[in-house]
């Protein structure tokens, strides 16, 4: 599953690969609990067993969809 975050004031955003056993229901109550709560930081482990720290109160938003090695570009064949 990749995760992205856009950071307010910064032209950089964070990319995260999580692990496939992650459901973006997850992904979504995991941001909803930080917002709503007063943790400053979201800590987030990719599927390499990097952490990575997303500053809770600057994230602008959150795209959560499948990994890119899913996606396709292009004409290829079926």
């Amino acid at each position: 599953m990749d995760i992205r975050f856009g950071i307010s004031e910064s032209a950089r955003e964070i990319d995260i690969e999580a692990e496939d056993s992650v459901t973006q229901e997850e992904i979504e109550k995991m941001v909803s609990e930080a917002i709503a709560s007063d943790q400053k930081v979201l800590w987030l482990s990719d599927r390499k067993g990097r952490r990575v720290g997303i500053p809770v109160g600057r994230i602008s938003y959150v795209e959560i969809g499948p990994n890119k090695t899913e996606r396709r570009v292009g004409f290829a064949l079926p």
